[in-house]
């Protein structure tokens, strides 16, 4: 198994203090970077203590999973907009900036969507590959919009969602480029009902992106 380093701080976006864990392999340098964002309920501790960070470390990615403003140990800072509008995608780009982070995997479960998809439809050139789990607000765009999008995607979902609607995912599903993970006995949260599925099939994944 290959030695992983692991470290957290903190970094500033827009004057405030937000949170961060990484890891990434000790002894080479990294074949892609993955952003992990999380839902409301959560934060980047979840990714810690699911060992998401650690197997994508180990794998030879660098992981880096922020806490997003109000939440998690970011919850001094205050969110852009109420949750549940979509955020502005200059939000993310700071981020990148701030964290010094290349075009990455952006990994977005549930409230996250509303941080990530205007990022993704905005700085689509920032964004290597696309893991949306079951987000919010993907009826903010119209069918055209994700048409224009070649960003390869892998979108994920329990089959015992009840938050995830069917307009939801066929919103989703006018993604140009996508697969779909349909993780079977799972909920909202889908990656905690199985991390071994959801690992295997989240690295699978990231192997055709190197």
């Amino acid at each position: 198994m290959a030695e992983v380093q692991m470290a957290e701080g903190t970094f500033e976006v827009d004057g405030q203090s937000l949170f961060y864990r990484q890891a990434k392999p000790a002894h080479q340098s990294p074949k892609l970077c993955v952003l992990l964002l999380h839902g409301i309920r959560f934060s980047s501790e979840n990714w810690l203590k699911l060992n998401t960070l650690a197997n994508l470390a180990e794998a030879g990615y660098q992981a880096v999973a922020i806490d997003l403003p109000g939440l998690g140990k970011s919850q001094n800072a205050t969110p852009p907009v109420p949750y549940g509008q979509l955020a502005p995608a200059n939000f993310l780009k700071t981020v990148f900036v701030a964290l010094a982070l290349k075009p990455s995997v952006v990994i977005s479960p549930s409230l996250s969507g509303s941080y990530s998809l205007p990022f993704l439809l905005e700085h689509k050139d920032l964004v290597k590959a696309y893991v949306p789990v079951a987000p919010i607000c993907t009826e903010k765009f119209t069918a055209a919009q994700y048409a224009n999008i070649k960003t390869p995607t892998l979108i994920v979902y329990g089959d015992q969602d009840e938050q995830l609607g069917e307009l939801s995912l066929n919103n989703l599903k006018n993604l140009a480029n996508h697969k779909v993970m349909v993780m079977k006995g799972a909920g909202h949260a889908c990656y905690l009902d199985n991390p071994d599925e959801w690992h295997q099939g989240l690295l699978e994944f990231l192997k055709t992106q190197v």
